[in-house]
């Protein structure tokens, strides 16, 4: 047996802003979108780098206001790429915990990511 990647599922409640803050702001990109019928919720799945999410419009699948911690290397470079970017509703800075440097973002729904460079013992 072996145990592969998670692949957190993130709840959103509207297709634009959750494009416009994951793929615009966070730079993923959209690897494939599903839907039962054409008036239907959305399923999505996003990457960048190492990191897959699923974006999921559909009742149940998820909790809004949730938290995904996601380990990073050179949080700086995120750090002055987000700062660039100018996204109205996000000025994300770097804090220092015992644990390594976060930069955290929430979604327009109420989920944050957590990226964390670990401290180097």
């Amino acid at each position: 047996m072996k145990l592969l990647a998670a692949i957190p599922i993130i709840r959103i409640f509207s297709v634009d802003k959750a494009k416009e803050f994951y793929l615009g702001f966070l730079g993923f990109s959209l690897e494939w979108e599903h839907r039962f019928e054409k008036d239907l919720p959305l399923y999505a799945e996003i990457k960048r780098s190492g990191l897959t999410l699923h974006l999921s419009e559909h009742h149940g699948d998820a909790t809004p206001g949730s938290t995904t911690f996601v380990p990073i290397e050179d949080i700086d470079a995120l750090h002055r790429e987000l700062t660039t970017k100018s996204y109205p509703y996000a000025r994300p800075g770097i804090e220092v915990a015992g644990w390594g440097r976060v930069l955290e973002v929430a979604d327009p729904f109420g989920n944050r990511i957590r990226f964390c460079e670990r401290a180097k013992n």
